[in-house]
Parts: C-alpha cells; structure tokens; sequence
C-alpha cells in the first residue's frame, strides 16, 4: 500500500517519538515530546506525518519565520526505507512552505551524517557557507 501524508495529530504522539528515537534523531538535550507541544502551538499545519497501513512511517516537522523556511524531523521508519517516503514528505513540506509564501529552506544535518547529505543533495540541496549558531533559553533537560 502507498503513503499517506497527512497533518501529525495528537494519537501520533508515542508512534513518531518512537520513530525519532529508531532513527537516531532524539538527543538527551532535546525532550521530543516538548518539541511536539511546541510545534503544536505553531503552525502545526506544517507538521506532517506520513502512514501506511494507519502506522506511522515518516515524518516531517517545518516551518517558517516570513524570510525562511526550515525542516526538521525528517525520519522514515527502517521498513520504509529507500521506497520514497522521506521524499514524499520533503516534497509536501516544500508544497506547503512554497503555498504560504516561503521563499527558501533551510535545514540542518550533522556534518558527519554523510547518507542523508546525499539524500538531500539528490533533492537538490545545496550547503551554504555559513555557521549555525544556538543558545538554549529554555533547558528541556
């Protein structure tokens, strides 16, 4: 059966922490489920969950400050990869953006994360010679 990419609803919740933790994207630093509460409270139309069979197989999490876009969570379940899903949701994501008006995106990868620079250069992602910088305000652990 294909994917269906659909908005993250709340009985998500356990299934993509789940999913994040199986691919590697959870830190101890970052409390998923306060992440989730957050993007609710902030464009959650940009939060969106890919299924087959109703389980959860893939998602995507963007979203935009009126100068840039930004993607992050991207995950497909193990099962699922390599059949099209985590470009599915990158081209929903970009759909979505696009239609409200975003006229670029932005997203990080670790630098050693070598299979999913290739993904995302497949894509047609490039990097941009910048430095990412962050300052935690609020410690979720």
């Amino acid at each position: 059966m294909s994917a269906v990419i659909r908005p993250f609803r709340i009985d998500d919740t356990e299934a993509v922490v789940t999913l994040w933790r199986e691919a590697g994207l959870t830190r101890p630093w970052n409390d998923p489920y306060r992440d989730i509460e957050r993007k609710l409270t902030e464009q959650p139309e940009f939060f969106l969950v890919a299924t087959v069979d109703d389980a959860v197989a893939g998602t995507v999490m963007a979203g935009w400050d009126g100068h840039r876009g930004w993607m992050s969570y991207l995950a497909t379940s193990d099962a699922q990869r390599g059949t099209g899903i985590g470009r599915a949701l990158v081209a929903a994501a970009e759909h979505a953006l696009e239609a409200a008006g975003c006229p670029k995106i932005m997203l990080m990868v670790r630098s050693d994360n070598d299979a999913v620079i290739g993904f995302y250069n497949a894509l047609g992602y490039g990097t941009d010679e910048v430095r990412v910088m962050g300052k935690r305000l609020i410690p979720d652990a």
